[in-house]
């Protein structure tokens, strides 16, 4: 199950994020959707980052029972890259979803070998999806 928070007028692919959800795990995640400065404000608070970010997860490992952790996505964010992109906002945030979803699962592009990016871009392709946003990033650095 996920446990959703729109704090925006975004309207969520909620039937593909749930498949993508129950494809990769039987625990319940939390999901938050904010706008930019709320955005900001979390990653400051919670990360001593002051800037907006598209996504961020926070996961809930040591208690028992407890939600998977939470995913937090910046609708600001969605709307800018989407544009620019010239795909979907919905296909935008299935892709900053999966990457959140993915940290929650234990994967991370910042020290791994790849891991995170092989399965990112086959649960990408599995639901048709544009690049992935490490892909979109690693494009970038190149």
């Amino acid at each position: 199950m996920i446990d959703i928070d729109n704090q925006s007028d975004l309207t969520l692919p909620i039937e593909m994020i749930t498949t993508i959800t129950e494809s990769l795990t039987q625990s319940d995640v939390e999901l938050l959707i904010v706008d930019e400065e709320q955005m900001r404000h979390i990653n400051a608070e919670h990360r001593n980052i002051d800037k907006a970010t598209d996504v961020l997860s926070f996961p809930l490992e040591a208690i028992p029972m407890a939600p998977l952790g939470t995913i937090i996505i910046n609708t600001k964010a969605i709307e800018t890259v989407s544009s620019s992109l010239g795909h979907k906002e919905e296909e935008e945030f299935c892709l900053l979803y999966i990457h959140g979803l993915l940290h929650l699962l234990g994967f991370d592009h910042e020290v791994d070998s790849g891991e995170m990016r092989e399965k990112e871009e086959a649960i990408i392709k599995a639901f048709n999806l544009p690049k992935s946003l490490i892909v979109r990033t690693l494009e970038k650095e190149d």
